[in-house]
């Protein structure tokens, strides 16, 4: 007897407790949502074109630092 008994007595609670779960998970998609649609995006880094009178070589194309 005593589940059956709990059960009517705390039903309302439980109700509530459900809802406002699904509220917060409901708002943490919309906040993630709203963060891939407007991202601050960084500036794109601008590559020169590639002069056509210059051979390309090895050392051009493995160049770690080269601007």
């Amino acid at each position: 007897m005593g589940i059956h008994y709990d059960y009517k007595s705390t039903k309302g609670n439980k109700l509530m407790e459900k809802q406002a779960k699904r509220e917060k998970k409901l708002a943490e998609k919309k906040a993630k949502r709203l963060a891939k649609q407007d991202p601050k995006k960084p500036e794109p880094l601008k590559e020169k074109p590639l002069d056509a009178s210059q051979p390309i070589t090895l050392d051009f194309l493995t160049n770690p630092n080269k601007e």
